[in-house]
């Protein structure tokens, strides 16, 4: 999904000679932490509203533009990319900019949240089951068998290394519900499993017993 598909063009911009006050009332009144500036209808970078608020209300913008933030995302870019650096400098938003290097919108924090959910197939059907190893021990081909053999197929599958265990984390979203056989086929093959998220197709045939036996012991 690139950024161009989701960017917001009802937000502002600051222009560089816009008045401190002027920039924080519009954070305020779209409830950001950040806005681009432009100069000569080209984009170049971003200002907080914390670097702002230690100036006069009266002070041009300009008087801060040493701690602009220079990022950006191109229109063309995946939408992760903005993420990552979202996440890496703390934004609030994050700047479209076309080849001319001029401002084609932005991409604020739940703009990309909803594409991250939407990417990883949160609204589908299905169980989760999150798997822990040595890097060198996965194998997509065997997991993927794996689930296979219990009449499902993975939907979404992503993975990372946890930075306090150097374990390979694996989580796995499959086509149904009932998971206990996809949970148990991995136990017999010695994967270890972090977390599991579904339906105990076990625990639903106890249910079904236990309420069989108190209709019979009711009739």
């Amino acid at each position: 999904m690139l950024a161009l598909k989701l960017i917001q063009s009802t937000y502002p911009s600051i222009d560089i000679e816009d008045s401190a006050g002027f920039a924080i009332q519009l954070m305020e009144d779209y409830d950001v932490q950040h806005l681009p500036v432009v100069s000569d209808e080209k984009y170049i970078g971003l200002v907080s509203k914390d670097d702002l608020l230690d100036m006069s209300d009266k002070a041009s913008v300009s008087a801060n533009h040493t701690n602009f933030a220079k990022v950006s995302v191109a229109a063309k870019e995946h939408f992760f990319r903005a993420l990552q650096l979202c996440s890496e400098n703390s934004l609030s938003v994050m700047p479209v900019i076309n080849e001319q290097q001029q401002l084609e919108g932005l991409l604020t924090q739940h703009d990309l949240l909803k594409a991250t959910a939407l990417y990883n197939s949160v609204d589908e059907i299905g169980g989760l089951i999150v798997l822990e190893m040595e890097k060198r021990s996965y194998a997509f081909g065997e997991i993927n068998r794996l689930v296979e053999t219990n009449d499902a197929h993975i939907t979404q599958l992503n993975s990372y290394t946890d930075p306090d265990t150097g374990l390979f984390t694996v989580s796995i979203k499959v086509n149904k519900y009932e998971i206990s056989d996809i949970v148990a086929t991995f136990q017999r093959y010695d994967y270890s499993i972090k977390y599991y998220f579904g339906e105990e197709q076990y625990e639903n045939e106890l249910k079904e017993n236990y309420n069989l036996l108190m209709n019979y012991i009711n009739m």
